[in-house]
């Protein structure tokens, strides 16, 4: 896994868009724990909150005696264990198109990526280095 440092994509909690996005990390507490991170979506600034917590988690907070080291885990790390753990074609993106959970796209700006979830037209993509929602299915 990679050293996470100010400036890296994680994925992270964003209490404006309620979802788990990608994010840019914006300020450490120290070396292993992130405290600020930058919503790529809504450009929203807040504290870090890991995605493997429940809502329910993030909304009620509790203290820590002994804080365990982050399991964060980068956008780049995520794209790569998804790319590797399938064996679909990718197709090239386009707006009319209609895409699935798992299907590998090639977009023209934002190269390979793989669909992580699809809400009415809308699709979450993970590409390498970000994750976008793009549209899909318009005719």
């Amino acid at each position: 896994m990679s050293q996470l440092t100010v400036g890296k994509d994680v994925l992270s909690y964003c209490t404006k868009c309620k979802l788990n996005l990608g994010h840019t990390i914006v300020a450490m507490k120290d070396s292993k724990h992130i405290a600020k991170v930058k919503c790529n979506t809504c450009n929203t600034m807040q504290a870090y909150k890991d995605p493997s917590v429940s809502s329910k988690q993030n909304k009620t907070r509790t203290r820590k005696t002994a804080s365990a080291p982050s399991k964060a885990i980068s956008v780049s790390d995520l794209w790569m264990e998804k790319m590797s753990s399938t064996k679909k074609k990718s197709t090239p993106y386009a707006i009319d198109g209609k895409f699935h959970q798992g299907d590998i796209i090639d977009h023209l700006k934002f190269g390979p990526g793989i669909v992580e979830k699809v809400v009415d037209d809308k699709i979450e993509v993970i590409f390498r280095h970000e994750i976008k929602t793009l549209v899909h299915n318009k005719p």
